[in-house]
């Protein structure tokens, strides 16, 4: 079944649409680096809201190595810096700092780490490890990590799969730090496979037991608020109920980060001058303090959206100023159905735009529907934190729009044959009739036509690859001027009887006469142009050039005008050259017909005086080719009486 234009167009718009509709609810591997891109887009977009007060970071900068010593320093002098701190007010110190190790360094006493054990023994800190997930086992069994009593609650229709990544084993701090230590929270957060840190797990498992991750922990100590269940609504969305607030989360507890800013957004104070006692103690009043290394040859960085070396405690900083502001970017339970929602209903809707509207003010409406998708999308993203992502009905609409697009040239090409053949037809027919005319009239002027018309084709062919014809006789302009040559004697049904068919040498007056007929047969055309209102046609007006100045001649001593040289048309020209050509070769009741070798002779003769020299030139390098046409025009019967030749 064939389909309509209309139904073509909407197949067209809705095909694309599918596909892009596909491709939302699988998701394959391969779009993956695009949906990031369109995540990155919108969160540099959205607007960024300033970072929390009640944060603070205390940077091991390489001042601070310049002045106290290379790192790792003395146990006993970070025992003296977390003084310091909790000394100022400090609400919690979260240390992104792993002691693995015991101190390299002898004191007199106790020992550094033992020093540092005792000053983690006064609270308000936080140890951080990393867990690990390769084959081999980190974890000890001493080495205490403070799980978490968190209930995974799923629906009925939740899948079976794990809400949190499977930890094999763990780098811990000393036993002794450990134990001292009133929290502990891991400091893991890896990149996406881009190499873009995006979101950073808040939980994860090792051997059956839960563990949060460092911002948590400090958020937490701070607060009072302990996570109490992790709700799991489908493979890709979760929620985190804690005593006070609920956090979102993806399929694998992790957050996705809404950065403050680039890097050295929080405010950053150097740790030797919090070791000297040169910073006020309003700057950590209250606030949750992250302690880590910046210094080049110690530091941890990151790559996010914003920034390519965003330091590794501030991405824990980072996570704790979401969980205070509550301000969470998160993807809805049904966002996968609602993005594939979207691209189905606006594939529809340019499908019916463009059929409308027509293909420019439908593809002008589609590039409106694609701004607003991809600002509604930074709306959302900016001011309710709701991510869902515009990448798939961006894709849907334009490939609607190019498959539309496509459609609609096919049409409108199928068209413009359909009106070309039709124009070609129309115009077969009009030259069939004026030369049926001239048939009634005369048939052996019937003929001649017929036969200038290939003769025509040949040397106007020959003649296009000449420089100075190269540019007008292009090959429609050929096709034109061949289909047109059999009217060149059209107006020779305005001669009357008596001298058309004359049987011997003509008067001066029927000479006189019979030389209007040029005039009679552009004047056949012209009233058809008046009568039908059409001026400047490309048919018409070859048309008359070939009916009117067949008969003049190079040197102007042709008839009706007297044009000279190139002030004859190029149609003119031509038509001159093969209608002397067959005149002189056919035989009439009072001239013998010349040899193919004499009138080409003649031609030649002609040349400069009669005929355009270049035309002449074509012509005698076509005119075996020629002569071939002549016999098979003849289809091989004895040459009959023709009367009336071309004067």
């Amino acid at each position: 079944m064939t389909l309509g234009p209309g139904r073509l167009v909407i197949f067209c718009g809705l095909l694309p649409t599918l596909v892009a509709a596909l491709l939302s609810l699988t998701r394959p591997a391969f779009l993956r680096s695009l949906e990031y891109g369109t995540y990155d887009r919108l969160l540099r977009a959205a607007e960024t809201k300033p970072p929390t007060d009640r944060i603070v970071i205390v940077d091991i900068d390489d001042r601070s190595l310049t002045t106290v010593g290379q790192w790792p320093w003395r146990r006993d002098v970070l025992g003296q810096l977390v003084d310091r701190l909790r000394n100022n007010g400090a609400a919690t110190v979260a240390l992104d700092i792993i002691f693995a190790e015991p101190d390299r360094f002898d004191a007199s006493g106790a020992s550094p780490d033992q020093m540092l054990a005792e000053t983690l023994r006064d609270g308000r800190v936080v140890l951080g490890y990393a867990l690990t997930f390769d084959d081999t086992q980190h974890s000890p069994r001493d080495c205490v990590r403070h799980p978490l009593g968190v209930g995974v609650v799923r629906r009925d229709d939740s899948p079976a799969d794990d809400p949190f990544f499977q930890a094999t084993g763990a780098i811990c701090n000393l036993p002794v730090l450990t134990q001292s230590a009133g929290a502990t929270g891991f400091l893991n957060a890896a990149p996406d496979p881009d190499g873009l840190l995006r979101r950073v797990p808040l939980l994860m498992e090792l051997d059956g037991r839960i563990y949060p991750g460092l911002a948590l922990a400090a958020v937490s100590a701070v607060s009072g608020s302990r996570p109490v269940a992790l709700r799991v609504a489908n493979a890709n969305t979760s929620l985190l109920v804690l005593e006070d607030r609920s956090v979102p989360l993806d399929g694998k507890s992790n957050l996705l980060l809404r950065f403050r800013g680039p890097k050295r957004t929080f405010p950053y104070v150097s740790a030797v001058d919090v070791l000297r006692g040169q910073v006020s103690a309003e700057t950590f009043k209250d606030k949750i303090v992250f302690v880590g290394t910046t210094a080049l040859g110690t530091r941890e960085v990151v790559s996010t959206p914003l920034d390519t070396l965003f330091a590794g405690v501030e991405v824990q900083a980072s996570v704790a100023d979401n969980l205070i502001q509550q301000d969470y970017i998160r993807r809805p339970e049904y966002a996968v159905a609602i993005e594939t929602q979207v691209v189905i209903g606006l594939g529809l809707i340019a499908a019916l735009l463009v059929r409308r509207l027509g293909l420019a003010r439908g593809a002008l409406s589609i590039g409106v529907c694609l701004a607003a998708v991809w600002l509604g999308a930074a709306w959302l993203m900016s001011n309710t934190g709701i991510f869902l992502s515009p990448m798939f009905p961006i894709v849907g609409l334009t490939g609607a729009l190019a498959a539309i697009t496509a459609a609609r040239f096919t049409i409108e090409r199928r068209r413009a044959d359909q009106a070309g053949e039709e124009n070609e037809t129309s115009q077969k027919l009009m030259v069939q009739a004026l030369l049926s005319l001239t048939e009634v009239r005369d048939a052996e002027t019937g003929k001649h036509s017929r036969r200038t018309q290939q003769y025509t084709r040949v040397l106007a062919e020959q003649l296009a690859r000449h420089p100075r014809y190269r540019e007008y006789l292009t090959p429609d302009r050929i096709d034109l001027l061949s289909s047109l040559a059999p009217l060149h004697d059209i107006g020779k049904v305005g001669v009357p009887d008596q001298v058309l068919n004359k049987p011997g040498q003509l008067t001066a007056e029927e000479l006189t006469e019979m030389q209007r007929h040029p005039v009679y047969g552009r004047d056949v055309i012209l009233h058809a142009q008046q009568e039908v209102g059409v001026h400047d046609h490309v048919i018409l007006g070859m048309a008359k050039d070939i009916v009117y100045t067949h008969h003049e001649k190079w040197d102007g001593t042709g008839y009706p005008e007297g044009l000279r040289g190139v002030e004859i048309p190029v149609p003119g020209r031509v038509m001159s050259v093969v209608d002397v050509y067959d005149a002189s070769t056919t035989r009439t009741l009072y001239r013998p017909s010349l040899t193919h070798e004499q009138a080409v002779a003649l031609i030649v003769k002609g040349r400069g005086t009669h005929f355009d020299p270049d035309v002449v030139d074509a012509f005698v390098t076509v005119s075996t080719l020629i002569q071939h046409v002549s016999h098979e025009a003849d289809h091989g019967n004895d040459r009959e009486t023709r009367a009336n030749g071309s004067r």
